[in-house]
């Protein structure tokens, strides 16, 4: 029988141990900010109800979609009744309706799982990623200082996960739409096409946004757009930019909720210790019109602006109307995992080289010492370490080269010698330190050939 290639199915991120390690990492760090700041993990089915999946989605999105379908089902001719979600906001909205009763609101949630997108195989985009969640959704209202809060969140876990500095992009959509109708655009359609368009700027640039502007259902002229594009382009400072827009605010009653809205996150921003150099308005950033109703955001790393936005949500009136009478608006942001890890893995800005989870290997000297070596392995993870012990018999020069291949920093030797005197030798491989102690010297000196704190420091 030939034997079949292996492949790994294209539009999918497949790792390494290292890599692993390193991703998981990220997730850990991830899931600790936002538990640190009081969200609550929820988790939701791979697969929804069609139904349910696709009542807010259109067109486009369905062409996205993986549907579930048995081979009864498909034998039968039967319409798929499941399908692999796209996102983790439409299953959020389902959850919130369906268990609202036993709900405690503002409901504060995390969810960090993969989703699925029939996307076209190509760099950077994948068919199968984590998103990483939080959303605080309200019972009937939702303080703008929920607004506030999530730049904090953002800020807090990007300071953690230390990729380098950051910049996260406010804006707000009654802002946008107020300046659209001082600018001479109005109407939905219109307003949906312009805001379609300015999303674009930063990938086309300036003069690609006035065409489409004018030659699109915007209908705008030459003047209006390069006018338009004047005022969402002012480099300045937090401060001046809400200023200037306070001084238009008074024409239009949209404009200035936007300006006011905007000024209150602002504020509780800084409250929450988010520093100004961290974020910058971007009257541009429009993240889709008929979802988002206020506050919206975008987070990039300055050091890599080609990476794109690497953080992104905002502020949504009405999570659930399609599945409860109830109104529950609700905020929120997502960090895009997989392919924040996968760009930051090609920019060479995470080193995933020594990445291990083993800190201690046990060596095998002698294999009628086996039973002294799981005891100082029980010893070793007793306190707290994570050890593995070599069960098979081989040269030490092979389980030295073994150990430096799974990125085990610290190996254990005791053969018989050491053995018959109490002692046991344990070598740092990266830095070739060598150390001969006692057997009850064992954990504090792993620890401190490691750089741990001795146990039972606080």
């Amino acid at each position: 029988m030939a034997l079949m290639t292996p492949k790994t199915p294209p539009g999918v991120m497949e790792l390494l141990p290292r890599q692993q390690v390193a991703f998981q990492t990220i997730l850990d760090t991830i899931r600790r900010g936002y538990e640190r700041f009081g969200f609550v993990p929820v988790e939701t089915p791979v697969f929804e109800n069609v139904d349910v999946l696709l009542t807010k989605s259109g067109g486009e999105t369905e062409k996205q979609v993986y549907f579930v379908q048995s081979t009864g089902a498909l034998q039968q001719n039967r319409k798929p009744e499941l399908a692999l979600r796209f996102d983790l906001t439409v299953p959020l909205a389902r959850y919130v309706a369906e268990h609202e009763r036993d709900l405690a609101f503002p409901f504060r949630r995390y969810q960090m799982q993969r989703v699925y997108r029939g996307e076209r195989a190509q760099k950077g985009r994948f068919r199968e990623f984590y998103q990483c969640d939080i959303d605080v959704i309200g019972k009937d209202s939702l303080p703008l200082y929920y607004d506030a809060e999530m730049p904090a969140v953002i800020a807090h876990v990007f300071n953690e996960l230390k990729v380098g500095t950051f910049t996260i992009n406010l804006n707000n959509r009654k802002l946008l739409l107020g300046l659209l109708t001082v600018a001479g655009v109005d109407g939905p359609d219109r307003q949906a096409a312009a805001l379609r368009e300015l999303d674009k700027l930063d990938k086309v640039g300036r003069e690609a946004v006035i065409t489409s502007l004018c030659q699109g259902e915007s209908q705008l002229d030459q003047s209006q757009a390069e006018h338009l594009l004047d005022r969402l382009g002012q480099e300045a400072g937090t401060d001046t930019v809400l200023a200037r827009l306070r001084t238009l605010a008074d024409s239009q009653p949209e404009l200035q909720a936007g300006v006011t809205e905007l000024e209150t996150v602002v504020r509780g921003m800084r409250a929450l210790g988010v520093p100004d150099e961290r974020f910058r308005l971007n009257l541009t950033i429009a993240r889709g019109l008929d979802y988002y109703t206020g506050t919206v955001y975008e987070t990039f790393l300055d050091a890599c602006p080609g990476l794109g936005s690497v953080c992104s949500g905002g502020r949504y009136d009405n999570l659930a109307s399609h599945y409860t009478k109830s109104r529950l608006p609700g905020v929120g942001i997502s960090i895009g995992a997989t392919r924040l890890f996968a760009q930051l893995l090609d920019a060479g800005l995470i080193d995933a080289a020594g990445a291990g989870i083993s800190q201690v290997l046990v060596t095998q000297m002698d294999p009628a010492l086996m039973e002294d070596y799981f005891h100082m392995a029980t010893t070793l993870r007793a306190a707290g370490l994570n050890t593995e012990v070599q069960l098979e018999a081989s040269k030490i020069g092979r389980q030295l080269k073994y150990a430096d291949r799974a990125s085990i920093p610290l190996v254990v030797l005791m053969g018989g010698e050491e053995q018959a005197r109490g002692a046991v030798t344990l070598k740092h491989l990266a830095s070739g330190t060598q150390r001969e102690v006692a057997r009850a010297e064992l954990v504090t000196t792993a620890r401190e050939l490691l750089g741990l704190q001795p146990q039972n420091v606080r």
